[in-house]
């Protein structure tokens, strides 16, 4: 039994495959991002899943992409805790901008491929082979125009007051926006950035007020003046997008990279299914 898992910070999808490629069956866990998340919440979140710990022992190979591991100490830990639960496994383990690739580009025509979900990030192929120009320092540092991002700048303009009055009531009747709260799940609890990226459905539902707009505007020009246009050839290339923030966004994606002289690709919210694809071509070629 093969596994193949597209992991990012909030949920994980697995997908079984046999020797030859057929699909024998799919499940879900939450986020395994091992740069935020300890080892042993990383086992529980695993070995939860009745499916993964019924058929542990019969896993060959797991390829594992995930957000967290464009960097080598959560990459090896991540593969340390697959270690002890796939016990007779083989690991690939790669960061999440490879399976984005994997699943919206085609061989041989190169592109940008930009991942816009719980987190962002941004990463060149060049038709054949991959190039990370800047490695992902996380939600604290980077993660421009992602779910935890909007997250922020929504919490930072509820308590500026710089959000109007009746949308900051809707705001605070929809969600617990205690200080107490807020920063309990900032500062204490597991996985900030998704706890962050939560409050994104309330721009995207709220994206058509002038401040909300304008919110969404400066994360999208921020990511690409940041991540898209470091690329010479950025213009002459498609730009592919992944991810739930880039799927309920794509409109707004695409007028500003129009105003940037950028010219969208793809737009796919969950890599999962493409990804299979690639896999089951590799195994059958």
């Amino acid at each position: 039994m093969i596994f193949i898992v597209d992991s990012g910070s909030t949920k994980t999808d697995w997908i079984a495959l046999d020797e030859t490629g057929n699909v024998l069956f799919s499940t879900q866990t939450l986020g395994l991002n091992p740069q935020v998340l300890p080892s042993t919440i990383l086992t529980e979140r695993i070995i939860n899943n009745y499916d993964l710990y019924q058929n542990r022992e019969d896993v060959s190979y797991v390829y594992f992409y995930g957000a967290g591991c464009g960097v080598e100490s959560p990459a090896r830990r991540i593969e340390k805790v697959f270690s002890e639960i796939f016990t007779n496994s083989k690991f690939s383990v790669l960061e999440d901008t490879y399976a984005a690739v994997y699943a919206t580009t085609q061989p041989n025509e190169p592109a940008i491929v930009c991942i816009m979900g719980t987190g962002s990030n941004c990463t060149y192929f060049d038709g054949k082979a991959i190039e990370q120009r800047i490695p992902s320092l996380g939600y604290v540092l980077m993660d421009e125009a992602s779910g935890n991002f909007y997250g922020k700048q929504l919490i930072r303009a509820y308590y500026f007051k710089t959000m109007p009055d009746a949308l900051a009531k809707k705001f605070e009747d929809q969600y617990d926006l205690s200080p107490n709260t807020i920063k309990e799940n900032v500062y204490r609890r597991e996985n900030p950035n998704t706890y962050l990226a939560k409050f994104a459905q309330f721009i995207i539902e709220n994206k058509e007020v002038s401040e909300m707009k304008s919110i969404i505007e400066n994360g999208l020009q921020r990511f690409i003046f940041h991540q898209i246009l470091q690329f010479g050839d950025a213009k002459e290339i498609p730009i592919h997008f992944i991810g739930s923030i880039a799927f309920y966004l794509k409109d707004e994606i695409n007028l500003a990279l129009k105003n940037n002289g950028l010219q969208m690709g793809n737009v796919v919210k969950r890599p999962i299914d493409s990804l299979v694809e690639y896999h089951q071509k590799l195994l059958n070629p």
